[in-house]
């Protein structure tokens, strides 16, 4: 689990002086739970640079992101991720050929397709001199899948990008043990019976046992859910303010969904079920029904339940992405300019815009309590002077501006997917809105995270 700022709070200490440096402000979301209105189109600077390549969204979609173990559950992931590719050149009318490159992220690969953007291109119909590669950068696959692709354009060495993501969590790879695997490798290559028999002779009940997935990070075996209890405690985060927040994200995404705001998604027919249409994990309930669930992770005193955290997705996103001149070339109308990206602090020094001038924020909700956190973090002082190195504090998102069509406690966070989702929610919302600047953020594990400036392109 890493801030939104990307700076790991692994080592953070957990006294109850820390916690009150925190707790001072409580943020409640109780009394912003509505959508902000359209917002009036400002004029501001642009960001391009001379003599700089101008990146530009052309459009981009995504599956129906659904709980896993659902309608997605007898599927592989190249399945989700060629239906995402379909859908972008359905939408778009791009031809195929024209493609430079295609690059995907995935976060728990399935052995048999292991470069998944290759086998799901292939299935898409492009064609085999179109490489496609795969990236892993756990929560931010999607967002390196993007950021390598506008690197490419930007050097010149590409004009049309297509960069997505996938993650297919109902059927994740489950292994024999080390000593099954072991036995299994050696009587492959056993010569004799003999051998073979003194092999066999070794085998024992528990080999058996196998080695299930988690979500955890391998250097520290601690899992999300832990890191994200200990940051809401450190930060004096309260189970109340978790479960407000998460409210929020359901209702809003609810409201979004309603009002027919979430056009990136495309239908899928699921083979031998019904088309899918639209998300399945937007669930708005009640705080006293949120209030009755047992802490998740850390037991009987930890403020993460499931009702707080995002929920295990499957789903797939893909992006059109072009050399401003190639898109206008080509007759499209892009939606949106991709600009640089770092975490959340660098990239606004880098753009050298302030919290004032994002006028859409979009950020990933792995919990509410890390959301949150990260809330308390960025209105800090204190913290920006003595762990990040800053004279003042980076400044508070303001909530009417803030995921405004629910987020991924609501909709679904397919690991590998979800950068694709905030980037086409940002232009999606600043078109909408008439805003000029989003702010794309996202934490990933391992203490990593990711943020760029979305511009909107001009009407």
């Amino acid at each position: 689990m890493t801030t939104i700022l990307a700076y790991p709070f692994k080592n953070l200490p957990t006294t109850s002086k820390w916690a009150l440096r925190f707790a001072i402000r409580p943020l409640s979301c109780s009394s912003q739970l509505r959508a902000a209105p359209a917002v009036q189109t400002k004029t501001k600077k642009t960001l391009a640079k001379p003599n700089i390549r101008n990146v530009v969204v052309v459009d981009g979609v995504r599956t129906p992101f659904l709980l896993s173990g659902t309608s997605y559950k007898d599927l592989m992931p190249h399945d989700l991720a060629r239906a995402a590719l379909t859908g972008l050149l359905h939408r778009t009318s791009v031809p195929k050929e024209v493609v430079d490159y295609i690059i995907f992220g995935t976060v728990i690969q399935e052995v048999k397709t292991s470069n998944v953007a290759r086998e799901a291109a292939l299935g898409a119909g492009f064609s085999d001199k179109t490489p496609a590669h795969t990236v892993t950068m756990a929560c931010i696959s999607a967002n390196q899948a993007m950021t390598t692709g506008v690197g490419l354009i930007a050097s010149g060495q590409c004009d049309v990008i297509v960069a997505g993501g996938v993650e297919l969590m109902s059927d994740v790879p489950i292994r024999h043990s080390r000593k099954m695997r072991k036995l299994m490798l050696d009587l492959n290559k056993a010569k004799s019976m003999g051998q073979r028999l003194s092999l066999i002779s070794k085998f024992r009940l528990n080999f058996l046992a196998p080695e299930l997935p988690a979500v955890a990070e391998f250097s520290t075996s601690e899992t999300m859910g832990h890191s994200a209890d200990r940051l809401a405690a450190a930060f004096a985060v309260s189970r109340l303010e978790q479960d407000e927040y998460a409210l929020r994200s359901h209702s809003l995404a609810k409201k979004a969904q309603d009002e027919g705001l979430l056009s990136d998604i495309v239908p899928f027919r699921v083979p031998g079920k019904d088309t899918v249409t639209k998300d399945n994990g937007i669930r708005p309930s009640s705080l006293e029904q949120m209030a009755k669930l047992k802490p998740a992770f850390i037991k009987p005193y930890g403020t993460v339940t499931a009702a707080n955290s995002s929920f295990l997705t499957d789903g797939a996103s893909a992006m059109l992405i072009m050399a401003e001149e190639k898109a206008l070339a080509m007759g499209y109308k892009p939606k949106a300019y991709l600009r640089p990206t770092y975490a959340t602090p660098k990239v606004l020094e880098k753009a050298g815009l302030t919290m004032n001038d994002i006028d859409a924020f979009e950020f990933h909700e792995a919990f509410s309590g890390q959301i949150l956190a990260n809330f308390k973090a960025m209105d800090s002082d204190w913290f920006a002077e003595n762990y990040m190195g800053r004279k003042t504090k980076v400044g508070l998102p303001p909530l009417e501006k803030f995921n405004n069509w629910g987020g991924s406690l609501s909709l679904g966070h397919p690991f590998g997917a979800t950068g694709c989702r905030l980037v086409m929610a940002a232009a999606n919302r600043l078109r909408k809105e008439g805003g000029q600047y989003g702010l794309v953020a996202a934490c990933a594990a391992g203490g990593q995270g990711h943020a760029m400036i979305v511009e909107a392109y001009p009407k």
